[in-house]
């Protein structure tokens, strides 16, 4: 008999490997596709259940997949903005929780924000998925934050970090000596919009750019631990169209 299962993962590891043998080709055409999306805000007109949610889809069905691979009962991501990605997060544990029922375990998202509008603590605050989310006021290198979610972390066996706040080089890099060490083995820090060292789309009213970024930031990072390494398969899975180049960074040891 056929096992064609088995017959189709044989052919995803052949693609995957072909895709990455090609990575460079296939980046630098994602690049230019993100610069067209980027000179019209085009992150910006999407919604995860009814929340606006300021991402890459591609990054999305690459988050779904370590999510649902690694099966963390702790998320930890910096910067909510409008609150979509924190309700992204809560309905993969919400789905994490229905197809393992017997799970021992408290699924958690944890959310930093520096300025948490009102308009937006209260659509997460009256959303359905709002059991799952811990809201935390402030900057997420800010001590008393880092010390707070540390103490979270330490109840928790599997735990996820996603970066994506301020992207300044010495913010970012903050962050992964602050979050990184939370991260359990085998699973990831994820640090968000690297891209913005590989496009020239124009950075408007923010302080990072080329050379001072989120890249810049992980790239250091990588320098000094060998506990993490970047993993190009995410890349492959989000179909190359990924703002976060080089930014999956999974934990080794």
């Amino acid at each position: 008999m056929i096992d064609y299962e088995k017959q189709f993962q044989e052919e995803t590891k052949r693609l995957i490997a072909g895709a990455l043998e090609n990575g460079g080709r296939y980046a630098q055409a994602a690049y230019n596709y993100l610069e067209e999306q980027g000179k019209h805000r085009n992150v910006y007109l999407q919604k995860w259940m009814g929340r606006p949610l300021i991402a890459c889809p591609g990054d999305l069905l690459a988050m779904h997949q370590l999510i649902w691979d690694i099966k963390p009962d702790l998320i930890i991501e910096t910067g909510v903005a409008h609150g979509g990605s924190s309700v992204f997060y809560a309905s993969m544990m919400k789905l994490l929780d229905i197809s393992d029922a017997k799970c021992d375990c408290h699924r958690e998202v944890v959310s930093i924000e520096v300025e948490l509008r009102p308009h937006n603590r209260n659509a997460i605050s009256e959303h359905s998925m709002k059991e799952y989310i811990t809201l935390i006021d402030g900057s997420s290198i800010d001590p008393t934050v880092v010390a707070s979610v540390t103490n979270i972390a330490k109840k928790h066996k599997t735990v996820m970090v996603f970066l994506d706040s301020n992207h300044t080089h010495e913010h970012v890099y903050n962050e992964l000596a602050a979050y990184a060490p939370l991260v359990t083995v085998g699973s990831y820090i994820v640090v968000l919009d690297t891209i913005v060292e590989f496009t020239n789309v124009p950075i408007v009213d923010r302080p990072w750019g080329k050379g001072n970024n989120s890249w810049t930031a992980a790239q250091k990072f990588l320098s000094e631990n060998n506990d993490y390494k970047i993993d190009k398969v995410p890349e492959v899975i989000a179909g190359y169209i990924t703002c976060a180049p080089d930014g999956w960074l999974k934990r080794i040891k």
